[in-house]
Protein backbone atom coordinates (compact mmCIF):
# COMPACT_ATOMS: atom_id res chain seq x y z
CA UNK A 1 0.00 0.00 0.00
CA UNK A 2 1.46 3.36 -1.03
CA UNK A 3 1.92 6.09 1.51
CA UNK A 4 -1.01 8.45 1.64
CA UNK A 5 -0.42 12.14 1.02
CA UNK A 6 -0.66 14.79 3.70
CA UNK A 7 -1.87 18.29 3.00
CA UNK A 8 0.40 21.28 3.41
CA UNK A 9 -1.64 24.49 3.67
CA UNK A 10 -0.56 27.53 1.66
CA UNK A 11 -1.93 30.07 4.17
CA UNK A 12 -2.01 32.64 1.38
CA UNK A 13 -5.20 34.28 2.61
CA UNK A 14 -6.05 32.61 5.90
CA UNK A 15 -4.24 30.83 8.73
CA UNK A 16 -6.59 28.96 11.04
CA UNK A 17 -3.67 27.38 12.90
CA UNK A 18 -2.65 30.84 14.04
CA UNK A 19 -6.16 32.27 14.47
CA UNK A 20 -7.48 29.40 16.54
CA UNK A 21 -4.23 28.41 18.18
CA UNK A 22 -3.70 31.84 19.72
CA UNK A 23 -7.20 33.31 19.76
CA UNK A 24 -8.91 30.36 21.39
CA UNK A 25 -6.71 30.71 24.47
CA UNK A 26 -8.17 34.16 25.08
CA UNK A 27 -11.71 33.00 24.33
CA UNK A 28 -11.38 30.13 26.80
CA UNK A 29 -10.03 32.50 29.43
CA UNK A 30 -12.92 34.88 28.81
CA UNK A 31 -15.50 32.14 29.18
CA UNK A 32 -13.82 30.71 32.30
CA UNK A 33 -13.85 34.19 33.87
CA UNK A 34 -17.52 34.73 33.02
CA UNK A 35 -17.07 37.49 30.43
CA UNK A 36 -18.03 35.47 27.33
CA UNK A 37 -21.04 33.28 26.66
CA UNK A 38 -23.16 35.33 29.05
CA UNK A 39 -26.94 34.75 29.10
CA UNK A 40 -29.21 37.54 30.28
CA UNK A 41 -32.79 38.83 30.04
CA UNK A 42 -33.17 42.49 29.01
CA UNK A 43 -35.62 44.80 30.77
CA UNK A 44 -35.51 48.62 30.92
CA UNK A 45 -31.94 48.71 29.61
CA UNK A 46 -30.55 46.30 32.24
CA UNK A 47 -29.64 42.66 31.70
CA UNK A 48 -30.12 40.02 34.39
CA UNK A 49 -28.39 36.64 34.35
CA UNK A 50 -30.13 33.44 35.52
CA UNK A 51 -28.07 33.80 38.73
CA UNK A 52 -29.58 37.26 39.34
CA UNK A 53 -26.54 39.40 38.42
CA UNK A 54 -27.70 42.72 36.93
CA UNK A 55 -25.52 44.67 34.51
CA UNK A 56 -25.61 47.41 31.88
CA UNK A 57 -24.25 46.26 28.52
CA UNK A 58 -21.71 48.75 27.15
CA UNK A 59 -20.90 46.59 24.13
CA UNK A 60 -24.02 47.02 22.01
CA UNK A 61 -23.87 48.35 18.44
CA UNK A 62 -27.36 49.87 18.52
CA UNK A 63 -25.88 53.34 18.97
CA UNK A 64 -29.23 55.14 18.96
CA UNK A 65 -31.11 52.38 20.85
CA UNK A 66 -33.49 52.01 17.92
CA UNK A 67 -33.55 48.22 18.34
CA UNK A 68 -35.77 48.70 21.40
CA UNK A 69 -37.77 51.64 19.99
CA UNK A 70 -41.52 50.91 20.27
CA UNK A 71 -42.15 51.97 16.65
CA UNK A 72 -39.47 49.59 15.39
CA UNK A 73 -40.87 46.69 17.45
CA UNK A 74 -44.41 47.49 16.27
CA UNK A 75 -43.16 47.73 12.68
CA UNK A 76 -41.84 44.17 12.83
CA UNK A 77 -45.08 42.81 14.26
CA UNK A 78 -47.29 44.80 11.85
CA UNK A 79 -45.31 43.55 8.83
CA UNK A 80 -45.88 39.93 9.82
CA UNK A 81 -49.61 40.55 9.98
CA UNK A 82 -49.68 42.64 6.80
CA UNK A 83 -47.72 40.22 4.63
CA UNK A 84 -48.94 37.03 6.32
CA UNK A 85 -45.61 35.21 6.07
CA UNK A 86 -42.29 35.31 7.92
CA UNK A 87 -40.07 34.22 5.04
CA UNK A 88 -41.40 33.21 1.62
CA UNK A 89 -38.52 30.79 1.13
CA UNK A 90 -37.66 31.03 -2.55
CA UNK A 91 -34.98 33.06 -4.38
CA UNK A 92 -36.30 36.51 -5.26
CA UNK A 93 -35.14 35.92 -8.84
CA UNK A 94 -37.95 33.37 -9.10
CA UNK A 95 -40.84 34.72 -7.02
CA UNK A 96 -40.96 37.52 -4.47
CA UNK A 97 -43.50 39.27 -2.34
CA UNK A 98 -43.58 43.09 -2.60
CA UNK A 99 -42.14 43.51 0.90
CA UNK A 100 -38.47 43.77 -0.18
CA UNK A 101 -39.26 46.16 -3.01
CA UNK A 102 -41.14 48.42 -0.61
CA UNK A 103 -38.15 48.53 1.72
CA UNK A 104 -35.60 49.08 -1.05
CA UNK A 105 -37.66 51.97 -2.44
CA UNK A 106 -37.86 53.55 1.02
CA UNK A 107 -34.13 53.12 1.70
CA UNK A 108 -33.30 54.33 -1.80
CA UNK A 109 -35.07 57.60 -1.10
CA UNK A 110 -33.49 57.88 2.34
CA UNK A 111 -29.90 57.32 1.21
CA UNK A 112 -30.16 58.74 -2.31
CA UNK A 113 -28.94 55.57 -4.02
CA UNK A 114 -30.14 52.39 -5.66
CA UNK A 115 -30.53 49.93 -2.79
CA UNK A 116 -30.45 46.15 -2.85
CA UNK A 117 -31.18 44.38 0.41
CA UNK A 118 -29.42 41.31 1.77
CA UNK A 119 -29.79 39.09 4.80
CA UNK A 120 -26.44 40.25 6.22
CA UNK A 121 -23.40 42.34 5.37
CA UNK A 122 -21.24 39.21 5.33
CA UNK A 123 -23.55 37.67 2.72
CA UNK A 124 -23.50 40.88 0.68
CA UNK A 125 -19.70 41.17 0.69
CA UNK A 126 -19.24 37.45 -0.01
CA UNK A 127 -21.44 37.79 -3.07
CA UNK A 128 -20.33 41.17 -4.41
CA UNK A 129 -16.53 41.06 -4.12
CA UNK A 130 -15.93 38.12 -6.51
CA UNK A 131 -18.00 39.71 -9.28
CA UNK A 132 -16.07 42.93 -8.74
CA UNK A 133 -12.85 40.93 -9.03
CA UNK A 134 -14.01 39.46 -12.34
CA UNK A 135 -14.91 42.90 -13.68
CA UNK A 136 -18.60 42.09 -14.05
CA UNK A 137 -19.49 44.71 -11.44
CA UNK A 138 -17.46 47.72 -12.53
CA UNK A 139 -16.22 48.77 -15.95
CA UNK A 140 -15.39 45.31 -17.29
CA UNK A 141 -11.73 45.43 -16.22
CA UNK A 142 -10.47 42.88 -13.70
CA UNK A 143 -9.02 45.06 -10.93
CA UNK A 144 -6.17 44.29 -8.57
CA UNK A 145 -8.05 43.57 -5.33
CA UNK A 146 -6.32 45.42 -2.48
CA UNK A 147 -7.67 44.47 0.95
CA UNK A 148 -6.90 46.76 3.86
CA UNK A 149 -5.02 44.86 6.58
CA UNK A 150 -7.67 45.85 9.15
CA UNK A 151 -10.66 45.09 6.91
CA UNK A 152 -13.40 43.28 8.79
CA UNK A 153 -13.27 39.50 8.67
CA UNK A 154 -16.48 39.47 6.60
CA UNK A 155 -14.48 41.27 3.89
CA UNK A 156 -11.21 39.37 4.32
CA UNK A 157 -13.01 36.03 4.02
CA UNK A 158 -13.71 36.84 0.36
CA UNK A 159 -10.01 36.89 -0.56
CA UNK A 160 -9.81 33.27 -1.81
CA UNK A 161 -12.83 33.57 -4.11
CA UNK A 162 -11.56 36.92 -5.41
CA UNK A 163 -8.15 35.33 -6.05
CA UNK A 164 -9.78 32.90 -8.48
CA UNK A 165 -10.84 35.89 -10.58
CA UNK A 166 -8.03 38.40 -10.13
CA UNK A 167 -4.87 39.17 -8.16
CA UNK A 168 -5.28 39.81 -4.43
CA UNK A 169 -2.93 41.72 -2.13
CA UNK A 170 -3.17 43.10 1.40
CA UNK A 171 -1.91 46.57 2.32
CA UNK A 172 -1.16 48.30 5.59
CA UNK A 173 -4.03 50.16 7.22
CA UNK A 174 -5.05 53.15 5.07
CA UNK A 175 -1.75 53.06 3.14
CA UNK A 176 -2.43 55.73 0.53
CA UNK A 177 1.11 55.63 -0.89
CA UNK A 178 0.84 51.90 -1.56
CA UNK A 179 -2.55 52.37 -3.20
CA UNK A 180 -1.20 55.05 -5.51
CA UNK A 181 1.74 52.84 -6.46
CA UNK A 182 -0.68 50.04 -7.34
CA UNK A 183 -2.85 52.46 -9.33
CA UNK A 184 0.19 53.46 -11.37
CA UNK A 185 1.10 49.80 -11.95
CA UNK A 186 -2.26 48.16 -12.68
CA UNK A 187 -4.95 49.05 -15.18
CA UNK A 188 -7.47 49.24 -12.37
CA UNK A 189 -7.47 48.82 -8.59
CA UNK A 190 -10.26 48.03 -6.14
CA UNK A 191 -9.60 48.95 -2.51
CA UNK A 192 -11.62 46.99 0.06
CA UNK A 193 -11.88 48.79 3.39
CA UNK A 194 -14.14 49.63 6.32
CA UNK A 195 -15.66 53.08 6.00
CA UNK A 196 -16.06 52.96 9.77
CA UNK A 197 -13.90 50.55 11.74
CA UNK A 198 -15.32 48.14 14.29
CA UNK A 199 -12.53 49.26 16.65
CA UNK A 200 -12.94 52.98 16.13
CA UNK A 201 -12.13 55.45 13.37
CA UNK A 202 -13.08 56.36 9.81
CA UNK A 203 -11.52 55.73 6.41
CA UNK A 204 -9.77 58.69 4.70
CA UNK A 205 -12.60 59.01 2.19
CA UNK A 206 -11.57 62.40 0.79
CA UNK A 207 -8.00 61.27 0.11
CA UNK A 208 -9.35 58.06 -1.43
CA UNK A 209 -11.66 60.12 -3.61
CA UNK A 210 -8.62 61.91 -5.02
CA UNK A 211 -7.17 58.55 -6.07
CA UNK A 212 -10.54 57.60 -7.53
CA UNK A 213 -10.56 60.75 -9.65
CA UNK A 214 -6.91 60.44 -10.66
CA UNK A 215 -6.78 56.73 -11.45
CA UNK A 216 -10.41 55.56 -11.73
CA UNK A 217 -9.89 53.46 -8.59
CA UNK A 218 -12.88 51.55 -7.26
CA UNK A 219 -13.51 51.58 -3.50
CA UNK A 220 -15.64 49.01 -1.70
CA UNK A 221 -16.67 50.31 1.73
CA UNK A 222 -18.29 48.55 4.66
CA UNK A 223 -19.79 51.51 6.50
CA UNK A 224 -21.90 49.51 8.94
CA UNK A 225 -20.78 51.20 12.15
CA UNK A 226 -21.59 54.76 11.08
CA UNK A 227 -25.01 54.21 9.51
CA UNK A 228 -27.69 56.07 11.50
CA UNK A 229 -25.16 57.31 14.07
CA UNK A 230 -23.58 59.77 11.61
CA UNK A 231 -24.80 62.26 9.05
CA UNK A 232 -27.99 64.00 8.07
CA UNK A 233 -30.83 61.47 8.14
CA UNK A 234 -28.23 58.92 9.31
CA UNK A 235 -26.70 58.36 5.87
CA UNK A 236 -23.33 57.37 7.39
CA UNK A 237 -19.78 58.66 7.19
CA UNK A 238 -18.94 57.65 3.61
CA UNK A 239 -22.02 59.21 2.03
CA UNK A 240 -21.59 62.33 4.17
CA UNK A 241 -17.97 62.95 3.13
CA UNK A 242 -17.02 61.22 -0.11
CA UNK A 243 -17.21 63.51 -3.15
CA UNK A 244 -17.22 60.40 -5.38
CA UNK A 245 -20.65 58.85 -5.16
CA UNK A 246 -20.90 57.13 -8.52
CA UNK A 247 -20.11 53.74 -10.01
CA UNK A 248 -16.58 53.96 -8.53
CA UNK A 249 -17.92 53.70 -4.95
CA UNK A 250 -19.86 50.72 -3.63
CA UNK A 251 -21.01 50.66 -0.02
CA UNK A 252 -22.55 47.95 2.13
CA UNK A 253 -23.98 48.77 5.55
CA UNK A 254 -25.85 46.62 8.02
CA UNK A 255 -29.31 47.58 9.20
CA UNK A 256 -28.84 45.65 12.45
CA UNK A 257 -26.52 48.08 14.27
CA UNK A 258 -27.39 51.78 14.49
CA UNK A 259 -30.42 51.30 12.25
CA UNK A 260 -31.96 49.00 14.86
CA UNK A 261 -33.56 46.47 12.52
CA UNK A 262 -31.93 43.59 10.63
CA UNK A 263 -30.43 42.78 7.25
CA UNK A 264 -28.18 44.93 5.07
CA UNK A 265 -28.38 47.65 2.45
CA UNK A 266 -26.14 47.65 -0.63
CA UNK A 267 -25.83 51.24 -1.85
CA UNK A 268 -25.11 51.74 -5.56
CA UNK A 269 -24.75 54.98 -7.50
CA UNK A 270 -24.63 55.40 -11.26
CA UNK A 271 -25.38 51.78 -12.11
CA UNK A 272 -28.16 50.78 -14.55
CA UNK A 273 -31.11 48.64 -13.54
CA UNK A 274 -29.45 45.66 -15.23
CA UNK A 275 -26.87 45.69 -12.43
CA UNK A 276 -29.60 44.81 -9.95
CA UNK A 277 -30.45 41.72 -11.98
CA UNK A 278 -26.78 40.72 -12.24
CA UNK A 279 -26.34 40.96 -8.47
CA UNK A 280 -29.56 39.14 -7.67
CA UNK A 281 -28.63 36.29 -10.02
CA UNK A 282 -24.89 35.85 -9.50
CA UNK A 283 -23.76 37.48 -6.22
CA UNK A 284 -23.62 34.23 -4.26
CA UNK A 285 -25.86 34.32 -1.16
CA UNK A 286 -27.86 37.22 -2.61
CA UNK A 287 -29.30 34.80 -5.16
CA UNK A 288 -30.19 32.09 -2.66
CA UNK A 289 -33.48 31.68 -0.82
CA UNK A 290 -31.95 33.71 2.03
CA UNK A 291 -33.22 37.25 2.32
CA UNK A 292 -34.57 39.64 4.91
CA UNK A 293 -37.72 38.22 6.44
CA UNK A 294 -40.93 40.20 6.85
CA UNK A 295 -40.28 41.08 10.50
CA UNK A 296 -36.84 42.52 9.70
CA UNK A 297 -38.29 44.43 6.75
CA UNK A 298 -41.11 45.86 8.88
CA UNK A 299 -38.64 46.95 11.55
CA UNK A 300 -36.42 48.57 8.90
CA UNK A 301 -39.37 50.40 7.32
CA UNK A 302 -40.31 51.82 10.74
CA UNK A 303 -36.71 52.81 11.44
CA UNK A 304 -36.47 54.51 8.05
CA UNK A 305 -39.45 56.69 9.00
CA UNK A 306 -37.75 57.68 12.27
CA UNK A 307 -34.68 58.64 10.20
CA UNK A 308 -36.85 61.17 8.37
CA UNK A 309 -37.84 62.99 11.58
CA UNK A 310 -36.25 65.33 14.09
CA UNK A 311 -36.13 62.45 16.57
CA UNK A 312 -33.10 61.05 14.77
CA UNK A 313 -31.27 64.37 15.13
CA UNK A 314 -32.08 64.42 18.83
CA UNK A 315 -30.82 60.86 19.30
CA UNK A 316 -27.60 61.67 17.44
CA UNK A 317 -27.16 64.68 19.72
CA UNK A 318 -27.52 62.57 22.85
CA UNK A 319 -25.01 60.09 21.45
CA UNK A 320 -22.46 62.85 20.78
CA UNK A 321 -22.95 64.19 24.32
CA UNK A 322 -22.32 60.76 25.80
CA UNK A 323 -19.20 60.32 23.67
CA UNK A 324 -17.88 63.69 24.84
CA UNK A 325 -18.60 62.82 28.48
CA UNK A 326 -16.71 59.52 28.18
CA UNK A 327 -13.74 61.29 26.54
CA UNK A 328 -13.65 63.84 29.36
CA UNK A 329 -13.16 60.99 31.82
CA UNK A 330 -10.98 58.40 30.06
CA UNK A 331 -8.07 58.60 27.60
CA UNK A 332 -8.18 56.39 24.50
CA UNK A 333 -6.75 56.62 21.00
CA UNK A 334 -10.25 57.44 19.74
CA UNK A 335 -10.71 60.44 22.08
CA UNK A 336 -12.07 63.49 20.31
CA UNK A 337 -13.69 61.54 17.47
CA UNK A 338 -17.42 61.46 16.77
CA UNK A 339 -17.08 57.71 16.47
CA UNK A 340 -19.13 55.82 19.14
CA UNK A 341 -16.57 53.06 19.81
CA UNK A 342 -13.72 53.38 22.29
CA UNK A 343 -11.01 50.78 22.99
CA UNK A 344 -9.63 51.12 26.51
CA UNK A 345 -6.01 49.86 26.34
CA UNK A 346 -5.03 46.84 28.40
CA UNK A 347 -2.39 44.15 28.06
CA UNK A 348 -2.82 40.52 27.01
CA UNK A 349 -2.17 39.59 30.62
CA UNK A 350 -4.69 42.00 32.20
CA UNK A 351 -7.55 42.36 29.69
CA UNK A 352 -9.67 39.38 30.79
CA UNK A 353 -9.23 40.13 34.50
CA UNK A 354 -10.14 43.77 33.87
CA UNK A 355 -13.30 42.72 31.99
CA UNK A 356 -14.23 40.48 34.91
CA UNK A 357 -13.80 43.32 37.43
CA UNK A 358 -15.95 45.62 35.30
CA UNK A 359 -18.63 42.95 34.95
CA UNK A 360 -18.69 42.33 38.70
CA UNK A 361 -19.31 46.06 39.17
CA UNK A 362 -22.45 45.89 37.01
CA UNK A 363 -21.21 46.66 33.49
CA UNK A 364 -20.18 44.63 30.46
CA UNK A 365 -17.29 45.72 28.23
CA UNK A 366 -16.02 43.08 25.85
CA UNK A 367 -12.34 42.10 26.03
CA UNK A 368 -10.78 42.25 22.55
CA UNK A 369 -7.61 40.33 21.74
CA UNK A 370 -5.91 38.56 18.84
CA UNK A 371 -7.18 37.91 16.19
CA UNK A 372 -9.81 40.61 16.81
CA UNK A 373 -6.93 43.08 17.23
CA UNK A 374 -3.20 42.85 16.52
CA UNK A 375 -1.15 40.91 19.05
CA UNK A 376 -0.11 43.05 21.98
CA UNK A 377 -2.91 45.61 21.54
CA UNK A 378 -5.62 44.06 23.72
CA UNK A 379 -8.27 46.26 25.30
CA UNK A 380 -11.84 46.62 26.49
CA UNK A 381 -14.25 47.70 23.79
CA UNK A 382 -16.86 50.24 24.87
CA UNK A 383 -19.81 51.29 22.71
CA UNK A 384 -21.46 54.58 23.59
CA UNK A 385 -25.20 54.89 22.99
CA UNK A 386 -27.81 57.61 23.06
CA UNK A 387 -29.79 55.95 25.86
CA UNK A 388 -26.98 55.63 28.39
CA UNK A 389 -27.29 57.93 31.39
CA UNK A 390 -24.62 60.29 32.70
CA UNK A 391 -24.54 58.33 35.96
CA UNK A 392 -23.93 55.04 34.12
CA UNK A 393 -21.06 56.51 32.09
CA UNK A 394 -19.42 58.13 35.11
CA UNK A 395 -19.69 54.95 37.18
CA UNK A 396 -18.30 52.84 34.31
CA UNK A 397 -15.32 55.15 33.85
CA UNK A 398 -14.56 55.07 37.57
CA UNK A 399 -14.57 51.26 37.50
CA UNK A 400 -12.38 51.22 34.37
CA UNK A 401 -9.81 53.45 36.08
CA UNK A 402 -9.76 51.04 39.03
CA UNK A 403 -9.16 48.23 36.50
CA UNK A 404 -6.15 49.97 35.00
CA UNK A 405 -7.50 52.48 32.46
CA UNK A 406 -5.86 55.89 32.15
CA UNK A 407 -8.06 58.85 33.19
CA UNK A 408 -8.30 61.81 30.84
CA UNK A 409 -7.23 64.14 33.66
CA UNK A 410 -7.96 63.73 37.36
CA UNK A 411 -9.92 60.77 38.61
CA UNK A 412 -13.67 61.33 38.36
CA UNK A 413 -15.60 61.90 41.54
CA UNK A 414 -17.23 58.62 42.68
CA UNK A 415 -20.96 58.42 42.15
CA UNK A 416 -23.16 56.46 44.52
CA UNK A 417 -24.71 53.32 42.97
Amino acid sequence: MSERKTITPTHRYRNNDKLIGIGNTFWNMSEEHGVAGIVGDLADGVLTTPEGHRFVNFTVCSYLDLDTHPKVIDGAVDALRRFGVLDHCIPRTRVQTPVLLELEESLGELFGAMVISAISTAAASTGLLPIIASGHLGNGTRPLMVFDKNAHVSLANAKPSCADESEVVTCRHHDLDFLEDMCRTYERVCYVVDGSDSLGGYAPVKELAELQDRYNMLVFYDDSHSLSAYGERGIGYVRSHSPVLDERTITVATLSKGFGAGGTAILLDGYPLATRRLIERFAGPLGYSQKMNAAAVGAALASAEIHRTDELTQLQGRLRSNIALFDSLLATEQSGSTYPIRVVPMTDETVVDAAQRVFAAGFYTSPVFFPIVARGTAGLRVMLRAGQTEEQIRRLCAVLVEAGARPAAALPEPVAP
